[in-house]
């Protein structure tokens, strides 16, 4: 007997994707006309932001599957794994209120989260890259278990959304690989993409038809903060080929987080998930998304939002995968808004760091613009490059960039005095005092200043536990304790820096 999800799954098939694709084009219309009234034009700049963790047994630190139960009692959503779970907060106006409010509606939430989890013996956990499976069994069997029901594949361990089953059930290829240094991992289902977590700040631009603009700065700082962002250069042991042991931790990019998920849903060249192009305008936007290869033609249900008016356009946004996206939504004509979504940031170790990118990406938005910073005209390519030697070597990466008064450089004390100073202004611009600016970017300055990042932090406690004559798989293990013990005492009222 077919399952109702199988079911499900199976109906999603019979979407006709001529006609979906129609009825975005048709959207694309209704966008524009409503970008022309202005309708995405906000009075000021706004912020948001969204915070992604994964589940651990409190004693063992295993990985461990959350409750759908538990999740709609501590207000979190479900995400692609059983073990993971997601908050959104509420957008706030860029100043020094709406940040406190961002800050505070995080912990607020995380707080009660953690008291009602706590007492189901589990922890959340704030991380690039979960490396310990669940007790007794394996990540690759974790991660590739599945059935087939009636000749849908059904992937063991996934959340019940539907889109995410429909992945495998598709003509449309999806990559469902892992690909990284001394990994590799086939799956029937996009599992291997729960791996990995995140923390995505949004920005709303004050006007949509300056979005291209932002955008472009967005683009070209996403590689130095990801450098700053690092944590993710570990998988679980049993995912490794057999290789010395320092040699894999030698070879580990900084942050394979970007790589997971480029493998996982890429089959192509250009893929799904990739490095954006530049936008030439609001409207070139609007039509990148619409012209981007459909994986799953959903169906659609509309309700009284504003965005449903787009339903067709907002549902094939939603698999837009980009590591810097434009956004166009609001659940009423009062709130539509045009934002840039930034994703290249893996889980932070403390609630702390994660605002502080919040607090970096927008102060940096508002003063490049206003500014008009010159980093604007370094080439794509090189903007390109440098996120993905970023993503290897973290702060080692040799990035180029374009300081205020012009001078071209790889000095990583220039840029990151650059980079700095103008996230400062511009979160002064906003009406935060030097005090507060300064309070906001300190823990990433730190990073900067010591050349230490989540990553390294990793890489520097498996090499000691090898060096005391531990195995990959127990180095690995301790190292991941240590993290989840540290992030127990400094999560919401510490940060990395107290780390060291």
């Amino acid at each position: 007997m077919t399952s109702d999800l199988a079911s499900q799954v199976k109906d999603v098939a019979t979407v006709d994707r001529e006609e979906f694709q129609t009825r975005v084009e048709e959207d694309v219309e209704v966008i524009k006309r409503e970008l022309e009234d202005g309708t995405f034009d906000n009075p000021q700049s706004i912020v948001g932001f969204e915070y992604e963790f994964y589940a651990v047994d409190a004693e063992t630190k295993a990985l461990s599957r959350v409750p759908r139960r538990l999740l709609s009692l501590i207000g979190f959503e479900k995400e692609l794994g059983l073990h993971n779970a997601e908050m959104s907060t509420s957008p706030q106006p860029l100043n020094e209120h709406g940040l406190a409010a961002q800050e505070a509606e995080v912990k607020a939430r995380l707080s009660a989260a953690e008291a009602r989890t706590g007492a189901e013996g589990m922890r959340l956990v704030s991380d690039g890259l979960w490396t310990i499976p669940p007790t007794g069994e394996t990540a690759t069997r974790y991660l590739t278990d599945g059935v087939d029901d009636d000749g849908v594949q059904i992937a063991s361990n996934m959340s019940n959304s539907v889109r995410y089953h429909a992945m495998a059930n598709t003509e449309e290829a999806v990559g469902m690989e892992l690909d990284a240094p001394h990994v590799s991992l086939s799956a029937k289902t996009v599992m291997p993409e729960s791996l990995i977590t995140s923390i995505q700040p949004h920005y709303q631009v004050p006007h949509a038809r300056d979005l291209p603009t932002y955008f472009q700065y967005a683009v070209r700082i996403a590689a130095p903060l990801l450098a700053l962002g690092v944590n993710s250069p570990f998988f679980p042991p049993d995912l490794y080929d057999d290789v010395p042991p320092e040699e894999i931790v030698d070879e580990a990019w900084m942050e394979n987080r970007i790589h997971v998920f480029e493998s996982v849903l890429n089959a192509f060249d250009p893929g799904k998930v990739r490095f954006p192009e530049d936008i030439d305008s609001a409207a070139d936007a609007i039509d990148n998304i619409a012209a981007d290869r459909t994986i799953v033609p959903m169906p659609v249900s509309r309700s009284n939002r504003f965005d449903d008016e787009f339903a067709h356009f907002r549902l094939k946004h939603g698999t837009y995968w980009r590591w810097v996206r434009p956004v166009f939504g609001g659940s009423t004509r009062a709130d539509a808004n045009a934002r840039i979504e930034f994703r290249p940031i893996a889980a932070q170790p403390t609630v702390r760091d994660s605002i502080a990118f919040q607090a970096a990406f927008a102060g940096l938005l508002e003063s490049t613009f206003r500014r008009e910073h010159p980093v604007h005209h370094l080439d794509w390519v090189v903007a390109r490059d440098n996120f993905y030697a970023a993503m290897r070597d973290g702060l080692d990466a040799d990035l180029y960039w374009i300081t205020n008064d012009g001078k071209e450089t790889t000095e990583t004390d220039d840029l990151f005095a650059d980079l700095f100073a103008h996230a400062k202004d511009g979160l002064q611009a906003r009406g935060l005092s030097d005090e507060q600016a300064a309070k906001y970017l300190y823990p990433l300055r730190q990073r900067a200043r010591h050349g230490v990042t989540p990553a390294g932090w990793k890489k520097r406690e498996v090499r000691e536990r090898l060096d005391d004559g531990e195995t990959l798989a127990d180095a690995i293990t301790g190292m991941q304790r240590a993290y989840i013990d540290q992030q127990k005492e400094t999560l919401l009222d510490g940060s990395f820096t107290n780390w060291d």
